[in-house]
This record gives C-alpha cells, sequence and structure tokens, in this order.
C-alpha cells in the first residue's frame, strides 16, 4: 500500500491518521463517561478528566494534520459512483466531524481557563484562552457537552454510512478506507 493517497483508495498515512483518530475519539469519549462511575475528588476521576483534556487536545492537533493530508492528495473515487445526494450528505457530515474535532477541543480549553484552571497537556501547562469567568465557563461547558453528544450522533452515523455502502451498496466506499483489500 502505498503512503500517499490514490484515484482508486486511500494511502496508509490518511488511513493510518483516520483510525488513530477513532481510537482516540474512542478512549476521550470513555474518559469523561467512565468518570461518572467514580466518586467526586477522587484521584481515579480527577485522572480521567485530565486525560480527557489531553487526548482532546491531541485531537485538535492530528485534525489539522489530516486536513493537511487531505487537501494535499486526490480523493479516491467511490465504484460505483454513489447518487448526487449521497455524496453531498457524506460531504456534510465529514464537515460536521471535522468541525467537531476542531471546536471540541477549543471549547475544552476556554472551559478550563474560565474556570481558571490549567490546562495540562502531557507534562505542560498551556496557557489559558480567556479570563477566570465562572459565568462564562458553565455557559461553553453546555455547548461543549451539546457538541459531545451530537459527536456521538455524527460519529455512529458516519459508521452506519460506511456498512450501508459496503454491505447494502457494494461499493468501495468501506475498502478505501481499509489498510488491506478484503
Amino acid at each position: 500500500m502505498e503512503w500517499r493517497n490514490t484515484n482508486d483508495r486511500y494511502g496508509s498515512l490518511s488511513v493510518g491518521l483516520h483510525w488513530l483518530m477513532l481510537l482516540q475519539l474512542v478512549a476521550v469519549y470513555a474518559c469523561i463517561d467512565l468518570r461518572e462511575f467514580f466518586p467526586k475528588g477522587s484521584d481515579l476521576r480527577e485522572g480521567l478528566k485530565v486525560w480527557h483534556f489531553m487526548l482532546g487536545l491531541s485531537v485538535f492537533l492530528l485534525v489539522w494534520i489530516r486536513l493537511v493530508v487531505h487537501m494535499t492528495g486526490p480523493v479516491p473515487n467511490i465504484v460505483p459512483a454513489p447518487p448526487a445526494w449521497q455524496s453531498a450528505l457524506g460531504k456534510l457530515v465529514h464537515v460536521a466531524l471535522y468541525g467537531l474535532m476542531i471546536a471540541l477541543p477549543v471549547l475544552g480549553w476556554l472551559i478550563l481557563g474560565a474556570e481558571g484552571k490549567v490546562t495540562p497537556f502531557f507534562g505542560l501547562q498551556l496557557p489559558a484562552l480567556v479570563a477566570e469567568d465562572k459565568n462564562l465557563a458553565e455557559w461553553l461547558k453546555e455547548i461543549h457537552e451539546t457538541g459531545g453528544t451530537i459527536g456521538y450522533f455524527v460519529i455512529g452515523l458516519h459508521a452506519l454510512a460506511a456498512l450501508f455502502h459496503h454491505y447494502v451498496q457494494r461499493d468501495n466506499t468501506l475498502s478505501r478506507m481499509l489498510l488491506t483489500r478484503p
């Protein structure tokens, strides 16, 4: 498999970034959801929150790399070509995914600053993006949580669409993003 995209399939760089980001997103969601099983203030709960922050910021960094890779190579053709409405809907879902992968980490970073907390990033402390403001923090937290909930649905829609294309439409949508062809 080539490392760059071709007109027939995604290259190993795009494929690797796609699946790495999926794993990161699973970990980000798992950290924030699993923390609910532990008492407030416990070390494990606080640790899961810190990992949520750090992994979320990692998603933010990787999404930019992914966008550069995407813009510098061809997008493999879907064979047979889907109807125009499916292509448009697919593009809309991808824009939503990229928007969430950019906006949610930034919102999280803003929340920490507005709460007057440091933003941890693998041994670093990132500067606050805003001054401490508890009201702003609460408002941003609502937006962040709503975006996270929307993320579940958009990611699910993306996965279901890939499976629909693979098993119902029997096109190469999914196989273009696999390391090996089935």
